[in-house]
Parts: structure tokens; sequence; C-alpha cells
């Protein structure tokens, strides 16, 4: 079974992941520019982090059953 994505609540629709956090930014990945759309959520293409709008349509949802999404707000 798949672990569910790490989940980051975020205020704006328009977010940057470079893969850090826990581990330097230099051990991430290339800074890339998601912008969640009418979903509410967005996933990183490159870590798999689920960046959800706070008071969105996803915000408060089981994140673990909503289907995948790319950065550009199209399903993968």
């Amino acid at each position: 079974m798949r672990s569910p994505p790490e989940l980051i609540r975020t205020p704006s629709p328009r977010v940057a992941c470079d893969g850090s956090g826990e581990v330097p930014a230099a051990l991430g990945h290339p800074r890339v520019f998601i912008q969640i759309d009418e979903a509410g959520y967005a996933d990183c293409g490159y870590c798999d982090r689920r960046f959800v709008l706070i008071g969105g349509p996803a915000d408060g949802a089981d994140a673990s059953g909503l289907p995948d999404r790319g950065g550009d707000g199209a399903g993968r």
C-alpha cells in the first residue's frame, strides 16, 4: 500500500516547491511553481507533495482519497 502524499495547506493558489523541508534545498529538486485550480489542490510532479488551498473545495477532505493532479491542474 502506498503512503499518502505529504500534505501542505496554503493560503495562496500559487506555490513554489523545491523538495526541501527536512532535507537541505540542495538535496531536493529544481524549484517549480504550481498553480492550484478550481479543484482546490495540486501535486508536485517531482516529489508528490500535495498543496491544498485553505478554504478551497479540497480543504478538510481525505487527501488520500483525492486523485493525483499535476501542478498545471491537469489530472495525471
